[in-house]
């Protein structure tokens, strides 16, 4: 995986963000703003959860150069003009909608990521770093899984990130860096919150109800990671230079003092807002999605842009921001602060086709 190769440094005067629109999207934006404040921004979004905003006082995508609405399966090569660099987010993006969706989750999340790949490479893009999951993992067992770990995906979501990476690794060279960060399971603020993540789920059960209910036995282990903190390894990455871990580099993106087990999650945030109560289900199937991950290359190749959130003051941010949109709704679980919630909307109003494609006016009429 490492590789001994000529040092390129990458000047990134246009950087392309795929899938801006979502949960981990804003954070992205804000940050890479913030980093490279003269380079061009441009979002590409299907603007499925455009609606979706949660207590933020700004526009997100204000901070971006350009935004355009598409379909990634069908991204205009034009865009890629001038393109330094891609942040490919784009995706069908968690377990539930993958099994609704299990055909479209494919063709979005892996055919169309790599035709991205290949019209970049052929555009002249020279870093592409592509979100891929520790989920790929599936059934962990007990050891901490490194890069070399036998993959055991479990999901439509997960294969999806199992062949995407399959698929880019051969695109790689001196002239075309590629970085697959497997991120934790994601967690914290966003100013288009998801609740459809352990933790946040935690936290919303919390401050609506008081209570926290667990749907799995509460054993299986998940590494977890700050959004902010994905938007500081989205940075490194963008710029890596083949030296640094080789022009394909696939790579665990999180902390080791962040794997958890479920029931210990729902714990930390009960002991953080009093009064909450814990209820396990003992009666469940055991969930085979449990994994331990160790992140010690990430570690060695990034240390300057290592995870800075704590699961404490994650809790507290959420916490307080739910209570400050005044959020007290116990059937969250039903609401639009569930993406596979919203996709279902969009359908039963004949919004989206099946292929999760925007229906036409006269389809509407």
């Amino acid at each position: 995986m490492a590789g001994h190769l000529p040092s390129i440094v990458f000047y990134m005067n246009r950087i392309l963000i795929t899938g801006n629109m979502g949960y981990v999207g804003p954070g992205v934006v804000y940050h890479l703003r913030h980093q490279f404040p003269d380079a061009e921004l441009i979002g590409y979004d299907m603007g499925y959860f455009a609606q979706c905003l949660t207590g933020n006082a700004r526009l997100p995508e204000s901070r971006l150069d350009r935004q355009y609405f598409g379909d990634v399966r069908h991204l205009p090569v034009e865009l890629l003009d001038g393109v330094d660099g891609i942040v490919h987010l784009a995706a069908i993006s968690n377990d539930p909608m993958g099994q609704t969706y299990e055909e479209v989750t494919m063709e979005v999340n892996h055919q169309a990521g790599i035709r991205l790949a290949k019209l970049a490479k052929q555009a002249g893009v020279r870093s592409f770093v592509f979100a891929s999951s520790c989920s790929i993992y599936g059934a962990g067992g007990e050891g901490a899984k490194t890069e070399t770990s036998d993959l055991n995906p479990l999901t439509a979501y997960a294969r999806s990130k199992v062949q995407s990476e399959q698929d880019l690794q051969p695109l790689a060279d001196e002239s075309f860096t590629v970085t697959c960060l497997r991120f934790a399971t994601a967690c914290g603020w966003s100013d288009r919150l998801r609740l459809d993540l352990v933790v946040n789920d935690f936290v919303a059960g919390a401050v609506a109800t008081n209570n926290i209910t667990i749907l799995s036995d509460g054993s299986p282990w998940r590494p977890l990671i700050h959004v902010q903190d994905m938007a500081r390894a989205i940075e490194w990455a963008i710029q890596r230079e083949a030296a640094t871990g080789g022009s394909f580099l696939a790579v665990n993106v999180g902390s080791d003092s962040w794997n958890y087990q479920v029931r210990e999650l729902a714990a930390a945030v009960a002991e953080s807002i009093p009064g909450t109560q814990v209820e396990i289900n003992t009666e469940a199937a055991p969930d085979k999605r449990s994994y331990r991950v160790d992140f010690s290359l990430f570690r060695q190749l990034a240390p300057a842009h290592q995870p800075q959130r704590t699961l404490a003051d994650t809790v507290s941010e959420l916490r307080d921001g739910l209570q400050h949109m005044g959020f007290r709704d116990a059937s969250f679980r039903s609401s639009e602060l569930m993406r596979l919630r919203v996709i279902s909307r969009l359908r039963d109003t004949g919004q989206l086709t099946p292929t999760l494609t925007w229906a036409t006016e006269s389809v509407l009429a």
